[in-house]
């Protein structure tokens, strides 16, 4: 599993341009599902992303998560994260999860975040999706687990 946080002052996710999620401070997490992953993984990345030390202290210095200033958290699916770009000038997905074992996954992904973090926000699993964000810094991380 991998999301790729980024520290945002704002975000929003839409679909045939209506807006489905958006947030103010906070996250965009965009989560990409290999092979292989699981309810177990899900939940160490929900640990580690609610964690993740990406907002300033009174000092300036990256030592608060997202728990800790209360910010959103947006999380939208990305199956493209999952890619093998190594090798070649075409990106491979054989190592991402397929849809119909994705989709139950994120679900679970999301239910569990709602249940340990709010405000939270999300896009359509499988749409074609426009995000639009205006990222702190910029400040972007990619987690794996």
């Amino acid at each position: 599993m991998k999301a790729l946080l980024q520290r945002v002052s704002r975000a929003s996710v839409a679909v045939n341009a209506d807006c489905v999620g958006k947030i103010d401070q906070g996250l965009l997490v965009l989560v990409g599902l290999d092979k292989g992953d699981d309810r177990a993984v899900a939940d160490r990345m929900l640990d580690k992303l609610l964690a993740y030390r990406v907002f300033a202290d009174a000092e300036g210095h990256m030592n608060c998560s997202v728990a800790d200033v209360n910010g959103g958290v947006l999380l939208v699916s990305q199956f493209t994260l999952s890619a093998d770009t190594r090798k070649g000038l075409r990106p491979s997905f054989s190592s991402a999860m397929p849809s119909v074992e994705a989709e139950p996954l994120y679900d679970y992904l999301l239910s569990q975040l709602q249940t340990r973090h709010a405000p939270v926000a999300w896009g359509v699993f499988g749409a074609d999706m426009q995000v639009s964000l205006a990222n702190e810094g910029p400040v972007s991380f990619l987690l794996e687990v």
